[in-house]
């Protein structure tokens, strides 16, 4: 891909002519690998999801989005709006960088009701001659006619004394009456950590700042990103995205990892007694997840299906990502388990079913095939030693799934799965799991892959990029054999 100079990288889409906006938008639609029901951008660069609310009937989806290309430059929120959490309507630039505080990035924040309105907070990043980074949070009301309002000056100005300007990603949250807001952080030693500030302030605009959230992880990355807090089932979780962890076997294999601790916080010391950090998702490509209440006050994650600092094969078309399907978290022996929301059953077209066992030799399910599908496998019976999936199959392209029955380890392998991203280590990923292999539900989209194990104990997520003629599902074993049941679902948006 060509290099971008810092004055592309900086433009306003709104300086820029419209037939090339056309021509890139006719560009991108004309993709291979778009998406059929994962939201993905318009155009240019999607990251971070942001501002993720129910609000007055209608669901809010926005996200991190540089339209003219496929790196990370000027960036705005562009929004969706939904009924249903599965199907959603494209609204555009909802926050744009327009003011002296953002002039360099609307970068990532949260959504919060106040008072009967929806309002955003998110992170203006403004730079000087000598290209300093300035952080300031800044809050914008969204109008009943649905336009911004944005406050006069940031309520909160800069970083507090002993951190540098990596100072970022509001997500607020109300306890006992009282908003608060976590934000991600770095201290001048360069140690990531999550800081709480607080407001009583009706008009919103005072925030005092509380302090340090403390955990007890030492000199775990130089960066933690996109926080999230929440209570579920009495419990205190934060989400957090760590930059700078390296791997330990299994775990970490990604550039930049996203996890959470549970465990119960003393808002008043800020003291945190909590477990280990968990990473959420075992794939390759999973970032800065979000989460919110839906509107029967189910706990959604929605992250990002992409990771920083990586070029993905259709960076050369002019975009690049989409967002994870929305999932369900609830708490079950004292970690987290993410099942696909329960509405995109909606999606669900032409069942199949099938019983049968496999063994050795390599079965293709006829007629199953496809490329948009939900594919759900129940594991009846299992005295194989390895049993192996392989989806998205032509003569050239398999994505494998492999469950090792004596470890109780999957392995999701896109050796061969098609276009490959670069700078990835490894062409696998893999996870133990808690409990036998006893079911697996897949969502495959034209260049993605969600593996949830076990009714959502484990998830692996991942971009995949085979040819138009990889339509192929097959199952086999190492040895042994296995009784297994296939349902099959095609997924369309009619």
């Amino acid at each position: 891909m060509a290099e971008w100079s810092r004055e592309e990288r900086y433009r306003r889409v709104e300086d820029v002519d419209k037939k090339y906006l056309e021509h890139l938008k006719q560009q991108v639609e004309a993709s291979r690998f778009r998406q059929t029901f994962h939201i993905q951008p318009e155009t240019g660069l999607l990251n971070d999801p942001n501002g993720l609310i129910y609000h007055n009937g209608k669901y809010y989806v926005s996200h991190q989005w540089f339209p003219l290309g496929a790196v990370h430059g000027l960036k705005y929120w562009f929004n969706y709006t939904s009924d249903d959490l599965v199907t959603f309507e494209p609204q555009g630039a909802v926050l744009k960088p327009d003011t002296y505080y953002d002039s360099h990035g609307v970068y990532s924040g949260s959504a919060f009701e106040h008072e009967g309105d929806l309002y955003y907070i998110y992170t203006g990043n403004r730079r000087d001659a000598q290209w300093e980074r300035y952080a300031s949070q800044m809050i914008a009301k969204v109008e009943n006619d649905g336009t911004i309002t944005k406050f006069d000056k940031p309520v909160i100005a800069s970083q507090p004394e002993g951190y540098t300007s990596h100072f970022r990603d509001p997500k607020v949250f109300e306890l006992n009456g009282e908003y608060f807001v976590i934000i991600g952080a770095q201290t001048n030693d360069e140690q990531g950590r999550c800081l709480i500030y607080k407001t009583k302030d009706k008009q919103l605009k005072q925030w005092s700042f509380c302090g340090e959230l403390e955990t007890h992880l030492k000199n775990f990355g130089y960066m933690w990103e996109c926080p999230d807090y929440f209570n579920l089932n009495s419990k205190d979780i934060i989400l957090f995205s760590p930059q700078g962890i390296e791997a330990q076997g299994d775990r970490f294999r990604n550039i930049y990892q996203s996890g959470y601790l549970i465990g119960d916080i003393d808002f008043d010391t800020l003291s945190f007694e909590h477990g280990d950090f968990i990473e959420l998702d075992n794939g390759f490509d999973f970032y800065a997840p979000q989460t919110f209440l839906d509107e029967n006050g189910n706990r959604i994650l929605i992250g990002w299906m992409g990771l920083p600092e990586i070029n993905y094969p259709t960076d050369d078309e002019g975009w690049a990502h989409c967002l994870t399907i929305p999932r369900v978290l609830t708490i079950e022996d004292n970690q987290l388990r993410q099942r696909p929301f329960k509405g995109l059953e909606k999606l669900r077209k032409n069942k199949e079913t099938a019983l049968g066992y496999a063994n050795k030799f390599n079965r293709k399910l006829h007629p199953y095939e496809g490329t948009q599908y939900e594919l759900i496998i129940d594991i009846l019976e299992n005295d194989a030693s390895e049993i192996y999936f392989e989806l998205r199959t032509s003569k050239l392209n398999n994505t494998k799934i492999i469950y090792n029955t004596s470890e109780q380890k999957l392995t999701l392998d896109r050796t061969e799965s098609g276009l490959l991203p670069d700078n990835v280590q490894d062409l696998t990923r893999s996870t133990i799991l808690k409990s036998p292999l006893s079911q697996l539900q897949i969502f495959v989209d034209t260049s993605s892959i969600e593996i949830f194990c076990n009714d959502g104990e484990r998830v692996l997520t991942s971009r995949i990029f085979p040819d138009e003629n990889a339509t192929g599902i097959e199952t086999s074993t190492e040895t042994g054999q296995v009784y297994l049941k296939f349902t099959k679902y095609e997924l369309k948006d009619d």
